[in-house]
């Protein structure tokens, strides 16, 4: 549980949004000033990015002092950008995050973020009652998405309707704790966080959220091979949890084998940094 006006900070894994991220940032950081008595700073973490995300990212950083970013020159993927993103958990009350592409309006993330005066972990959902959906996804990505979840649902069981949504916000003391077990670098990143809040008891809320998908993502141009990576870690994340995990790390050149062939980086294997950061505090 946390006090009144606990102060905040929101997290961007990104990775070439050199086109969309520069207005979400300025949304984001007006709607905080506005609205965010106690004090919030805003990183974006870069993943690999060939663009010119950095220097968006900086001239936004001079209009609004509450923004910065963490540079990871090689691809460490989504999640490995959160993981390191989530170290810096002792600097807020609340540590959140959100996809670059602007899908969740900021309005709604800062509905989670009075949610978690109730909760340990608030999590936007796309499918439960109340929620706005101003743009239908095609077919296909509901298909993966709502049978992603079903895999999900039966291997873990803990009936959350929408694991893969990109805004959540977490209390210090659950990051705190469930750091050292986050591994999960692909698009999975999200169940290993939930999973992992849920081995440690914490209490996590699922808030209908407005959202908007967004066309031409990264996750939508590579979507078969972002699914596959995601099914991978997905089992990876079950064995891990089992009594069988240690008969199989002789295996652990072919997982990486595997990853490399769906060009997505592989889980980490310790807390160790995944490669050399250029930090803009």
């Amino acid at each position: 549980m946390q006090a009144v006006d606990p102060s905040l900070l929101i997290l961007i894994p990104a990775y070439n949004e050199e086109g969309r991220i520069g207005p979400v940032l300025r949304s984001y950081a007006a709607y905080f000033d506005q609205h965010q008595r106690a004090r919030f700073s805003i990183v974006v973490v870069l993943n690999g990015c060939v663009d010119n995300t950095l220097a968006v990212v900086d001239e936004a950083a001079k209009e609004w002092p509450q923004i910065s970013a963490m540079n990871f020159p090689g691809r460490i993927g989504k999640g490995g950008a959160l993981i390191e993103g989530l170290k810096l958990f002792p600097l807020a009350d609340l540590i959140g995050f959100v996809d670059a592409d602007g899908a969740t309006p900021p309005a709604a993330f800062h509905d989670l973020v009075k949610h978690c005066a109730h909760a340990d972990c608030a999590i936007g959902s796309r499918w439960i009652a109340g929620a706005k959906v101003h743009q239908a996804q095609s077919g296909v990505r509901r298909l993966v998405s709502r049978g992603g979840n079903a895999i999900v649902q039966c291997l873990f069981w803990m009936r959350i309707h929408d694991t893969q949504c990109g805004a959540k916000v977490l209390c210090r003391s659950a990051v705190e704790r469930i750091h050292p077990s986050l591994r999960i670098t692909d698009m999975a990143f999200d169940i290993n966080l939930l999973y992992s809040l849920k081995r440690e008891g914490f209490r996590v809320v699922e808030v209908p959220t407005e959202w908007t998908d967004k066309l031409g993502s990264t996750l939508t141009r590579g979507l078969v091979r972002a699914s596959f990576s995601a099914l991978l870690s997905v089992i990876r994340l079950r064995l891990v949890h089992s009594p069988f995990y240690r008969l199989l790390r002789p295996f652990r050149p072919v997982e990486i084998w595997l990853y490399k062939q769906l060009s997505s980086p592989a889980p980490l294997s310790s807390t160790a940094d995944p490669s050399a950061p250029q930090n803009r505090p």
